[in-house]
């Protein structure tokens, strides 16, 4: 387990940087996409949002959310995501979508750094955001993927 501080101006470095953004986003996508069929479908980005349990929990504290809500959440999330309205995320939508959510991200935080506890094999996009941040200060340190 490692900690790392990020501050918004790491995240949007991140995302500003085309190629490694790209790479770590076609990455995330490919490992979401369980049919490989080149796009996600509902279950899909659901199972990847449940996965990271952002809805179910508040602070680590379980939180009495009905089925049906949570079903109505994970499907305006989806709709946001499948802005052809296509009825699948595609690799462009998806990238479009990671993109506005971590500038937002990155606005939040602003100058105010925030420290992170991050187990060593930890592939999120903050991660990525901190090692590509460090890779910068110490040029012999390996990019995470």
């Amino acid at each position: 387990m490692g900690v790392v501080i990020i501050d918004g101006s790491t995240v949007r470095d991140f995302v500003t940087n085309e190629e490694q953004f790209k790479k770590s986003v076609d990455e995330s996508f490919a490992a979401l996409d369980l049919n490989k069929d080149g796009v996600l479908s509902r279950s899909e980005l659901r199972k990847a949002f449940e996965s990271l349990r952002l809805i179910e929990a508040h602070f680590g504290v379980d939180i009495a959310t009905t089925p049906e809500q949570l079903t109505q959440l994970y499907d305006s999330i989806f709709d946001k995501f499948d802005c052809d309205s296509s009825g699948t995320v595609d690799l462009p939508e998806f990238r479009s979508e990671m993109k506005k959510i971590l500038l937002a991200i990155a606005d939040g935080l602003g100058s105010s750094p925030i420290q992170m506890a991050l187990e060593d094999d930890d592939q999120s996009f903050l991660k990525k955001a901190a090692d590509f941040e460090a890779a910068k200060l110490d040029p012999n340190r390996p990019q995470a993927s």
